[in-house]
């Protein structure tokens, strides 16, 4: 009997990582197993619940990492940022980011998908130099390239999610309002079915790495499913929600981090624009894409209308 193929899931308790899990789970090919600082929590106990192996891993732990990471034969990596949490220096994402390569290089790993964002400070000519999670993501992504490893970044959009999880959708007198910081009606941002797309690209990308044709290894594919303004975004909700939505700019919010970055998506039509949508090269792949319509419908409709 072969041996499972086990791909290791950073974030398994959160929207990207759990997603992943979700995704792999219900196709079969490969064997979850998620990566948790606490196997205990309650979140950890459900996935346990479902069949999913859980394995207790810190990525500030690389000695734990390795332990954790033995006997996968890929791995689907994803951190957080944590500059606006008290008493973190020394332990961002490039600390992070590099013990998840550095075990995954120590134990074999196959392939290694990073969920990754792209250099403002790069794409600004050096005017947008302060989004800490933009930068050290992109030094982990040069990281990774330069450790050998075989591989393939994933550059993420907006997330549809933050409509109802942030929540950026609030009811109004006259019906629903969509309120962003920064981002003007007529601006372009790009967005992403989060739960949907990320793992439609992983799964596309596990599945054909091996193949040296299709010339994955190296490469960064932004995962967008849509391009849109904050008006269109706005009338796609209320044609969902059978309502009049508006859409307001707010005020910076005086986190440099933050606030970059939504110059920089408003500056430069929410960065991806390079790419058509959805993603051809991961469609070639056949990775699915869901729509900015399909979200609405199915996501915010039932949490907004009774």
């Amino acid at each position: 009997m072969a041996s499972p193929r086990i791909v290791s899931v950073f974030g398994a308790t959160g929207l990207q990582g759990g997603a992943v899990v979700d995704a792999l789970l219900k196709d079969g090919t490969f064997v979850p197993r998620a990566i948790s600082r606490n196997p205990e929590s309650e979140a950890s106990k459900k996935l346990k619940t479902r069949g999913v192996q859980v394995v207790k891993g810190d990525p500030l732990d690389k000695v734990g990492l390795v332990s954790a990471l033995r006997g996968s034969e890929a791995v689907f990596a994803v951190t957080v940022p944590v500059f606006f949490y008290p008493n973190m220096e020394g332990k961002g994402e490039l600390v992070q980011g590099k013990n998840i390569v550095d075990a995954a290089k120590e134990v074999g790993v196959k392939f290694f998908i990073w969920s990754s964002l792209p250099s403002l400070a790069k794409i600004s000519g050096g005017k947008y130099k302060n989004a800490v999670h933009y930068e050290e993501k992109e030094a982990v992504r040069e990281y990774l390239e330069s450790s050998g490893l075989t591989h393939a970044s994933l550059f993420l959009p907006g997330f549809l999610e933050n409509l109802h999880s942030l929540p950026l959708v609030t009811k109004t007198d006259n019906g629903y309002d969509i309120a962003v910081r920064i981002l003007k009606a007529i601006d372009l941002q790009s967005y992403t079915w989060t739960a949907r797309d990320v793992p439609a690209a992983a799964l596309a990308l596990l599945k054909n790495y091996t193949d040296p044709a299709k010339k994955i290894n190296g490469k960064t594919y932004p995962v967008v499913s849509a391009i849109i303004s904050g008006a269109k975004l706005a009338e796609l909700a209320g044609q969902a929600l059978g309502a009049t939505v508006t859409f307001t700019t707010l005020p910076p919010m005086g986190l440099p981090p933050m606030d970059e970055m939504f110059l920089a998506h408003a500056e430069y039509s929410g960065l991806y624009g390079a790419t058509p949508v959805p993603n051809p090269e991961l469609v070639a792949l056949g990775a699915k894409f869901s729509t900015v319509e399909e979200f609405m419908e199915t996501e915010l409709k039932p949490r907004f209308v009774q």
